[in-house]
């Protein structure tokens, strides 16, 4: 229980420093965060890099561009394609804020063995259940006003294995 209320409790405090730093959510800072890493091909892309839903992440960049903080241009290799970037005032407003939690969080299940994120994700989806919460809307850590909707079953796991990182030795 300890170890859980210390991962709630540096998520919250991330959270809240974003709001204070940056007046933007925890969610929308992560998302600036994963786009300093360089521009996203597309929306399934920051997904992945996000370790989210595409439709969850998608809700978060249309705040991003309304502020001005990010940028939908159209592909050079295929219009129908859209690409993402930081604008200006993107690169402003990340430089001022700290490194969001979700960030540790990505890259310590990235550095978990298949077998570690599978208990994992085993353990946490049993805990969900018994608090009667396991079918409740999924959105991204710390986006309070995306639309509530129910989302289908994701399977972590696959999805932290297929960006190529494994536990060091």
């Amino acid at each position: 229980m300890d170890a859980l209320r210390r991962i709630v409790r540096e998520l919250r405090l991330s959270a809240r420093m974003a709001e204070q730093v940056a007046g933007i959510s925890g969610a929308q800072l992560f998302v600036l965060q994963a786009l300093a890493e360089g521009r996203a091909s597309s929306l399934n892309e920051l997904a992945e890099r996000t370790v989210t839903d595409q439709s969850s992440v998608s809700v978060v960049v249309k705040r991003l561009v309304a502020q001005n903080l990010v940028a939908r241009t159209s592909s050079r290799i295929d219009a129908r394609r859209i690409e993402l970037s930081l604008t200006a005032a993107g690169r402003r407003l990340l430089a001022r804020c700290p490194e969001p939690t979700q960030v540790r969080l990505v890259s310590a299940l990235r550095r978990m063995t298949p077998r570690e994120l599978v208990t994992l994700g085993e353990g946490l989806a049993a805990l969900a259940r018994e608090m009667g919460i396991g079918d409740s809307a999924v959105r991204m850590l710390f986006d309070e006003d995306a639309p509530s909707r129910p989302q289908r079953a994701r399977r972590a796991p696959t999805r932290l294995r297929r960006s190529g990182h494994r536990k060091s030795k």
